[in-house]
């Protein structure tokens, strides 16, 4: 906890004097964010440093397993984030960020880790269609490393599956008023795949 406020007070002395009047503005007048990233909560994914976005840039949703259950009556953290933004801050796009080395994923694939952890599982049930998806149409001599990325990225397709279930969501899709992405961040090599609806693949961010 030191570190955390030495860094506090590195960010008070050296960080926020260079961007005051940013921060000013964001007070005076609110936030206007672009987008809308659905993220993991595992510490080694930043949103904001993976896209180098500054203050104000980005409305961030993280949890485990950067899971979006479907629209119920229940309210859900999830559920409500996904509708302010649509509904209150107006962004134009969502992303649904998975990433390697997923812990999330790996409870999938070995549901025995999860036996004391009740509310974990319960909770990666909105990704078992993943799971299933790899089960069924990847080899079966797969290495650990690799089935966990499939699940992984077979996740983000399900979570954008159930983002169309969200009635703010459908309505603005139905308008064109809204876009979703797909993106997957590789934690070892630092590179982002996004999601080829059309060819139902991952393809790597070209530079530029």
């Amino acid at each position: 906890m030191g570190d955390f406020l030495k860094g506090i007070s590195s960010f008070r002395g050296a960080v926020f004097p260079n961007h005051s009047a940013h921060y000013r503005k964001l007070a005076r007048e609110g936030q206007q964010p672009h987008a809308l990233m659905i993220s993991c909560a595992d510490s080694r994914v930043m949103p904001e440093t993976i896209t180098q976005s500054g203050p104000g840039d980005l409305f961030v949703c993280r949890n485990a397993g950067n899971i979006v259950p479907p629209f119920s009556t229940l309210n859900g953290g999830v559920s409500s984030a996904i509708e302010y933004a649509i509904l209150a801050l107006g962004v134009s796009d969502i992303v649904v960020c998975g990433h390697s080395d997923c812990g999330a994923m790996k409870g999938l694939c070995h549901p025995e880790m999860l036996a004391p952890m009740p509310n974990v599982a319960a909770w990666l049930r909105h990704s078992h269609a993943a799971y299933s998806i790899v089960c069924q149409a990847y080899p079966d001599d797969l290495s650990e490393t690799d089935r966990v990325r499939a699940v992984a990225m077979e996740n983000v397709v399900v979570q954008l599956d159930h983002l169309k279930t969200h009635p703010s969501v459908a309505a603005k899709l139905a308008t064109n008023e809204i876009t979703l992405h797909g993106w997957f961040f590789d934690i070892g090599t630092g590179e982002v795949q996004v999601y080829d609806g059309a060819l139902a693949t991952f393809t790597e961010v070209q530079e530029g």
